[in-house]
């Protein structure tokens, strides 16, 4: 064993120590994060204007401060941008990560000198989480690499912006520099099929040992290895590629994918990261569920989704969330972000400590007919619905049906296959998957069973089509997600172009 590995199981051992510690006390931990961004904050504009100095507990915050999305800080946002100081954190942000959003357009959350370092300790404290389970440690002297946006940036009065990923890439320790992958220059190449084109050229000979990113994107590059080398499987071209690392989206649906192209099953390990904080990892290999960072500066709160719905709906901490319900997730944090709607849904599958499952995003949604389909409903259906078959997808999308030429309305699921069932195949796949839906969603049921809906159905997608549909809207690759979920039919009529 090299120094490396041992000093890293040392490491690990105290980390984990620390953090489990901290897990023991979910509610004075939190109590301690939000104190302490109350103090350093009310002396800026939002915490004078909030009035952060006569807030003693959470009761007052709550009373003192709206849930508010990006549209609502975006005022505050702006004068940050033009150059002003002690806006929502003291100082100015060193960086803005530059984002997109389905009602904001561009939205640039701003990374202060207290934020930035809790970006990379959840991923560093998801590896210790790793190495003190499982024991190995062979990994951290071979080849790692994280697909990511490109790492160049432009300043906005003096702040550099970028994408999230782009800028952890400039804040990478160095002494794990060495081992990550790809080069400099070929992470700055903006276009994502030539940068796909020159990763898989730099690393194909390489002893890669661990490999990241979001799951469609890493699939093009696996599909890319396979061809370059001419081999069966990834595991083929690297003996020594034992763990995946990934996040952004369900893996569910790429599960089968995977297996077959990298030719062997092998560990994983989920990260929940988003511009406005590194929020959750996977800690163990052995039961479900991301750990949620309640020591990172973060204070959290959640909302029922259909409380939502209301003006003032009711805000809950870690204290009072239970097990199984939806919530939104609310975040404020040392970035300045002030009960801020995320807008992804999160549910709990363990309080002690508190994990959770990340289960779509709130405006994500089918409720053409009143269902309310949720995008946590739809990936259970479809993993349910995948365990009985040897059927794999690459990609999918739905929609509703509304003004169907006869018939009853429906929800139409747009499906690109690894390799394209039979008819018959495709018809018992989508009956599966629309039980499966019912069982999660009572509503969804009922209007099937009023004859108000029909069964869903499946229409085969060609490969290459939601890829370059992703190209045409310039969101191919980087940190861009396809929409699971929509409310109307502007996603698959452009696709259909295609």
């Amino acid at each position: 064993m090299k120094i490396k590995e041992i000093i890293a199981k040392i490491l690990a051992n105290f980390y984990v120590w620390k953090i489990r510690k901290w897990t023991r006390q979910p509610l004075k931990t939190q109590s301690n994060v939000l104190r302490k961004l109350i103090a350093s904050a009310k002396n800026t504009s939002f915490g004078k204007d909030h009035h952060f100095a006569k807030i003693k507990n959470y009761k007052d915050f709550v009373l003192n401060t709206k849930v508010q999305d990006y549209e609502g800080l975006r005022p505050y946002i702006e004068r940050v941008m033009g150059g002003e100081e002690n806006v929502l954190w003291p100082g100015k942000p060193i960086y803005f990560a530059k984002t997109s959003g389905t009602t904001s357009g561009e939205k640039y959350i701003p990374i202060s000198n207290e934020s930035l370092p809790t970006h990379t300790k959840g991923s560093r404290d998801a590896i210790f989480h790793y190495i003190k389970e499982t024991g190995k440690t062979e990994f951290l002297n071979k080849k790692v690499i994280f697909l990511q946006g490109s790492p160049l940036l432009v300043k906005k009065n003096g702040i550099k912006t970028g994408r999230l990923s782009g800028i952890i890439a400039h804040v990478t320790p160095s002494y794990l520099k060495a081992n990550i992958m790809p080069s400099w220059k070929t992470n700055c190449i903006e276009d994502w099929e030539k940068k796909i084109s020159e990763i898989t050229k730099e690393t194909i000979k390489e002893d890669m040992a661990v490999i990241g990113g979001i799951p469609p994107w890493v699939q093009m590059y696996f599909e890319a290895l396979k061809e370059l080398g001419n081999k069966g499987t990834v595991s083929e071209i690297f003996p020594n590629f034992n763990l995946f690392v990934y996040g952004g989206v369900n893996f569910e649906p790429y599960k089968n994918a995977f297996q077959k192209l990298i030719g062997k099953k092998m560990d994983s390990i989920e990260y929940y990261p988003a511009s406005e904080g590194f929020f959750a990892y996977q800690d163990s290999q052995n039961s479900k569920g991301l750990l949620l960072q309640l020591n990172s500066g973060i204070y959290y709160e959640f909302i029922e989704v259909e409380e939502m719905k209301k003006k003032e709906p009711k805000r809950h901490n870690v204290g009072n969330v239970r097990i199984g319900i939806n919530y939104v997730l609310i975040v404020s944090s040392t970035a300045g972000l002030w009960a801020y709607n995320t807008g992804d849904t999160v549910s709990f599958v363990s309080l002690c400590p508190h994990k959770i499952l990340v289960t779509g995003r709130y405006k994500h949604f089918i409720s053409a007919f009143g269902e309310h389909v949720i995008g946590g409903e739809v990936d259970g259906a479809l993993k349910d619905a995948m365990k009985f078959s040897k059927i794999s997808i690459n990609e999918f999308t739905v929609a509703p049906k509304i003004n169907p030429k006869k018939g009853l309305p429906f929800h139409e699921w747009w499906i690109e296959f690894e390799i394209v069932p039979s008819k018959e195949k495709i018809r018992m796949f989508a009956k599966k998957i629309d039980e499966n839906l019912k069982k999660r969603n009572t509503y969804y049921k009922d209007l099937i069973d009023g004859k108000v809906l029909k069964e869903l159905e499946i229409i085969v997608v060609k490969k290459g089509k939601f890829k370059n549909y992703m190209k045409r809207i310039g969101k191919l690759g980087g940190q861009n997600k396809l929409p699971r979920l929509s409310n109307d039919r502007e996603i698959v009529e452009k696709i259909n172009t295609i």
